[in-house]
């Protein structure tokens, strides 16, 4: 059929085993192709395929409400939901979206990027349906891996001690990103091998009333032998001692399997969890033997031999140099560990932990624990490398604060994909760090202009002792600058001048240095001379040289690709505030207060006002209200 012309997934009602098994083939062959063009997360899609078919057919979305935890795996409900011929765009500049996005469809009803917020936000419709007196049905489908954070283990709690009505859909593929770790990983490991629980006590309990006369009566007298039979056949009984009637191991790729569980889970009365085991890359070879967690999201990539579609640069990745940088001082510094929630290919992580691996912890989707572990280790006289994403450290903002800050303890926060970060869109853009940090006492905030000064960052934290020091460095690769062969630290809370100039300065760092040279340059072209502050160290800030701006009297205008509420320009002003210092105009450019979608980070820059031809129109007015400030005094 053609999926373009799917517009609801009311056609799945009539459908046969043999039709389904077709649709199954045709759903992955265009993922496969599509996604090759656009990347996106093409893993966790393919393994989703009869499952998300299943679902649809048997339930009745939007009345009944499916949650997609992370929400990597949603591609085949927006294609089974009227999508298909949006996926050109997937990812791209206002363009379809790679997670659920309630603007885009009245099917999906949780928007989410992060994991383990389904059952939280299931548990919230369940409630609100119950006390609305409806019918509906409440199924979030959760990962193994997100199963591991501690808001799904919290939900679990709850929905089970309310015996709330809903069907949980565990989606077991053994991955997260990454393969996951953990004993509840191991648990669940058990259980795929315990074999199918529920159809053995339905042919036991068969069993008994067939005997003559007296079945029923022996059957109901039974139901002790029923409750031991689960201990002898599942090894763990963890879903089912929460308050859960526990339904698998089942087959994600059978339909028959899938739709015998999920039409006897509608039947149950309180929550279910049916384990259903998938295969993450199902039907694409080099997806499907993914060990490390290469194909869970990709760019562009050849499908005959599944190589991937790379830009040519010699640079490396800031991921890569960072880690490699921190691998590199491990061997001279014993005290030196990583710890990563579940991204350590992400973070480049593989070879510190071949090299180290008594050094290095992969702590699951599991930020909290990450940050304050890497307290703990701190107070033992180790020196932790927490290597983060930005997006992901917001989840770990209390410990942060209570446990890493105050306690002023030497941790080294790696924040990883700081800035823009493009496709991923509002979920996963890095530009909050700033604001949600910037206040907290004790913490260094740096962030380096390309990789040369990156390594001498790394070195900078390693060697400094004196409380928690954090490192931003965006998403990508750095600028292929010139690498110096020794390490040396900076010092702490220096700026560095990149250009002179004596009509205004524009103070910024990090990934907009390269816009702010180039809006230099062309203000130059106008007559008008700025000084170029590479401002490396956020917090503290380098208030030697803003003394000194300050006393010139001349406009400053500060850009930051992070949020303007609570950023680094908020800071300057703050800091002239607070010195009574008599100052020329401070203008700031940055994001702005709402939420970015996906797309290109040049269009999305362009789109918000963050660019060369922004700052100079800036500063050119700027300049022209000082000069007529001073002709009104004369």
């Amino acid at each position: 059929m053609d999926l373009n012309q799917i517009t609801n997934p009311s056609f799945l009602k009539k459908m046969n085993k043999e039709q389904l098994t077709e649709l199954a083939k045709e759903i992955r062959k265009f993922l496969i192709e599509n996604l090759a063009s656009t990347g996106g997360h093409i893993g966790p899609n393919l393994g989703v395929v009869e499952l998300t078919i299943m679902m649809h057919k048997l339930f009745h979305s939007p009345e009944d409400k499916f949650i997609w935890d992370v929400g990597h795996q949603a591609y085949v409900h927006k294609i089974l939901t009227g999508r298909a011929n949006q996926f050109g765009t997937l990812r791209q500049y206002k363009g379809l979206s790679g997670f659920p996005k309630m603007a885009e469809s009245e099917h999906d009803v949780w928007e989410t990027g992060h994991s383990s917020t389904s059952l939280s936000a299931a548990m919230g419709m369940a409630a609100a349906r119950d006390m609305q007196g409806k019918s509906n049905y409440v199924i979030p489908v959760i990962g193994d891996g997100a199963l591991t954070g501690g808001m799904a283990l919290e939900a679990l709690n709850h929905i089970g001690h309310l015996k709330t009505n809903m069907i949980v859909v565990l989606n077991d593929n053994e991955m997260s990103i990454a393969p996951n770790v953990g004993a509840l990983h191991t648990v669940l490991g058990k259980l795929r091998t315990a074999g199918k629980y529920n159809s053995a006590k339905d042919e036991l309990e068969y069993i008994l009333k067939k005997i003559p006369a007296v079945g029923g009566k022996v059957a109901a007298a039974a139901e002790r032998v029923k409750d031991s039979l689960k201990y002898l056949l599942v090894s763990g009984v963890f879903f089912e001692e929460l308050g859960f009637t526990y339904l698998g191991p089942i087959d994600g790729h059978d339909f028959a399997d899938l739709e015998r569980n999920l039409l006897y889970a509608k039947k149950m009365e309180g929550p279910v969890l049916l384990h259903v085991i998938t295969k993450k890359g199902k039907g694409y070879q080099p997806a499907e033997e993914d060990k490390k967690g290469t194909w869970h999201g990709t760019g562009p990539y050849k499908i005959e031999t599944g190589d991937f579609v790379k830009s040519p640069t010699t640079a490396p990745s800031w991921s890569g140099l960072v880690a490699e940088t921190v691998r590199k001082l491990a061997r001279e510094d014993k005290r030196i560990a990583a710890i990563t929630p579940a991204m350590p290919v992400g973070s480049k992580l593989e070879s510190f932990a071949e090299e180290f691996p008594e050094r290095f912890f992969d702590v699951g989707i599991a930020e909290q624990h990450a940050a304050t572990m890497a307290g703990g280790l701190a107070t033992q006289g180790m020196k932790p490398f927490l290597a983060i994403y930005s997006t992901f450290l917001q989840r770990a903002y209390d410990q942060m604060l209570h446990d890493i800050t105050r306690q002023k303890l030497n941790v080294f926060i790696g924040i990883d994909r700081a800035g823009l970060v493009g496709a991923d869109g509002e979920t996963h853009q890095g530009v909050f760090d700033i604001a949600f940090l910037r206040h907290l006492p004790n913490l260094v905030i740096m962030m380096p202009k390309d990789e040369n000064e990156g390594q001498h960052m790394v070195k900078t934290a390693i060697d400094y002792n004196e409380g928690p020091i954090a490192m931003r460095y965006p998403r990508g690769n750095g600028l292929g600058v010139k690498m110096d062969e020794q390490l040396k630290p900076i010092p702490i809370g220096t700026w560095e001048v990149l250009s002179e100039g004596t009509d205004g300065t524009i103070l910024t760092f990090g990934t907009t240095i390269p816009m702010a040279l180039e809006a230099a340059e062309k203000l130059s072209s106008k007559g008008i001379s700025v000084k170029v502050v590479n401002a490396r160290f956020i917090k503290p800030l380098d208030t030697d040289m803003l003394d000194l701006l300050f006393v010139a009297g001349k406009p400053i205008v500060t850009v930051e690709e992070a949020v303007l509420a609570g950023g680094f320009g908020s800071s300057v002003i703050e800091y002239a505030h607070d010195t009574k210092a008599t100052t020329g105009s401070i203008d700031r450019i940055g994001i702005p207060d709402e939420y970015i979608e996906h797309g290109s980070v040049d269009k999305l820059l362009e789109e918000i006002d963050v660019t060369a031809e922004a700052i100079v129109a800036t500063m050119e007015k700027a300049v022209e209200n000082t000069l007529v400030r001073k002709r009104e005094k004369i």
